[in-house]
C-alpha cells in the first residue's frame, strides 16, 4: 500500500499554435530531483514529455493553500524580462497544462450548455484581456477578470482525488479512480500567511514594476466506491462532445452513388451486348472483317503497365492499410486492443506487413517482373519511409 501520490507534468500545447513546449520551458515550479518515467510507444510517437513535479500528496491527507514555490521578476533584469514575456505569450496563446496522476489525466470539469458537464484533460496557464477590453479564453469564467491589457495567471489549483476503497471488498488499500482540479487565480501578498481568497493575480501588460508570483494548491480526497478502477476513464469519454451522425446525408449520398453506378453499368452492358452480338454474327458467317468496338483497345488494356513494380507496391500497401483498419476497429470494439488506438494501429500495421508482402511479392510476376527482392524492400520501406 503506497501512501505517496506523485503528480507528473506533460508538455504544454495550444490550439492557437503548432509548437508544443516542455514544462521546463516555462518558469513554473520544478521538482528539485526531476525524473522522467518510461513512456510507452504511443506517448513517444505523440511527442509527449512527461516529468515529475513538486506537487506531491499523501493519501487521505488534506492540504489547504499550501505553497509550492515563489517566482520574482525584476524589470531591470533581462533574464527576468524574457521569462515573464514568455509566460505572457503562453497565456496569450492559451497554452494548456496537462497533468497526470496514476497514469490518469487530471481533468478540469466545468458546466456547458443544457446543464451538461464537459471535462477537459488540461487547463490553461492563464488568460488575457485585450487592450480594447475584449475578454479572451478562460477569462470568461470570472467576472473579476476585466481589467484591460492585463494577464491573469492561474497560480492556484484546487485538486480533488477520488478513490475506490477496498475495505468492503476484502482487498487492502484503495485505488485512484478520478482526479479533478479547478484553476484559480489569487494575489498572495504574504507568503508566510497564505490565504487562497481575494483578488486575482494580475500581471500588467506593461512590465514596469517588480512582479511576485506565489504558486499554491489545495487537495482533498473523496471516497467513490461506485466507480470501478477498470472504468475510471468513462467519465472523460462520456463528457467529450459527440456529433450526431447525419443518417439522411449518408443515405442521400449512397442512393446517388448507386443510381450513377447503375446508369454506368447499363451503358457498358448495352455497348458490350451490341459488340458481342455483332461478333457472334461474324463468327457464324465466317467473314473476315476488321476488329471494332471494345476489342480495338484490348491490346492496351491487357498489356503490362510501365510501372508494374510501383503499382504492386502501392497495391500491397493500400491493401495492408485497408485490412489493418478493420482489424484495429474490430479489436478495439471488443476491447482486445492495447487500450490506445494509436498503439493498436502501429502494431496491426506491422503485423499485416508480413502477410501482405507474401501475397504482393508475387504480384509483379503477372507482369513478367523478376525483381522480387526489390519489390519486398519497396513494399516494406517506400510508403512508411515517406510518411516517417
Amino acid at each position: 500500500f503506497q501512501s505517496l501520490i506523485e503528480l507528473f507534468v506533460n508538455r504544454l500545447d495550444s490550439v492557437e499554435s503548432v509548437l508544443p513546449y516542455e514544462y521546463d520551458a516555462f518558469d513554473f515550479c520544478q521538482d528539485m530531483e526531476e525524473k522522467r518515467p518510461s513512456e510507452n510507444l504511443g506517448q513517444v510517437l505523440f511527442g509527449e514529455r512527461i516529468a515529475s513535479s513538486p506537487y506531491k500528496f499523501t493519501f487521505k491527507k488534506q492540504e489547504t493553500c499550501k505553497k509550492v514555490c515563489t517566482r520574482s521578476y525584476d524589470p531591470g533584469n533581462s533574464a527576468d524580462k524574457s521569462k515573464l514575456a514568455f509566460l505572457k505569450k503562453g497565456m496569450q496563446l492559451n497554452y494548456q497544462h496537462h497533468w497526470i496522476i496514476d497514469n490518469m489525466p487530471v481533468t478540469w470539469c466545468y458546466d456547458v450548455e443544457d446543464g451538461q458537464k464537459y471535462c477537459n484533460p488540461g487547463f490553461p496557464v492563464g488568460c488575457f484581456v485585450t487592450p480594447d477590453g475584449r475578454v479572451k479564453d478562460a477569462c470568461v469564467i470570472n467576472s473579476e477578470f476585466n481589467k484591460k491589457n492585463t494577464f491573469y495567471l492561474f497560480n492556484h489549483v484546487d485538486i480533488t482525488i477520488m478513490y475506490h476503497s477496498g475495505k468492503d471488498e476484502n482487498w487492502p488499500g484503495a485505488r485512484l479512480v478520478m482526479a479533478r482540479l479547478r484553476p484559480q487565480s489569487y494575489k498572495h501578498t504574504d507568503e508566510n500567511n497564505l490565504s487562497c481568497e481575494g483578488p486575482p493575480m494580475e500581471i500588467p501588460g506593461e512590465f514596469t514594476s517588480k512582479v511576485n508570483l506565489i504558486y499554491t494548491y489545495s487537495v482533498t480526497f473523496e471516497e467513490k466506491n461506485n466507480i470501478k478502477w477498470a472504468s475510471r476513464w468513462d467519465y472523460i469519454l462520456e463528457s467529450m462532445p459527440h456529433t450526431n451522425i447525419q443518417w439522411f446525408s449518408i443515405m442521400n449520398s449512397l442512393v446517388i452513388v448507386l443510381f450513377l453506378s447503375g446508369m454506368v453499368a447499363m451503358i457498358i452492358l448495352r455497348t458490350l451486348h451490341k459488340d458481342i452480338a455483332r461478333y457472334n454474327q461474324i463468327d457464324s458467317s465466317e467473314d473476315a472483317q476488321e476488329e471494332f468496338g471494345w476489342k480495338l483497345v484490348h491490346g492496351d488494356v491487357f498489356r503490362p503497365p510501365r510501372k508494374g513494380m510501383l503499382l504492386s507496391v502501392f497495391l500491397g500497401q493500400g491493401t495492408q492499410i485497408f485490412i489493418m483498419t478493420f482489424i484495429t476497429l474490430y479489436s478495439l470494439k471488443l476491447k482486445f486492443g492495447s487500450g490506445s488506438l494509436f498503439i493498436s494501429v502501429i502494431l496491426f500495421f506491422h503485423w499485416e506487413n508480413s502477410q501482405v508482402e507474401i501475397v504482393f511479392t508475387f504480384f509483379p510476376s503477372a507482369f513478367r517482373g523478376e525483381k522480387w527482392k526489390t519489390n519486398v524492400l519497396l513494399t516494406a520501406l517506400l510508403c512508411p519511409g515517406l510518411v516517417l
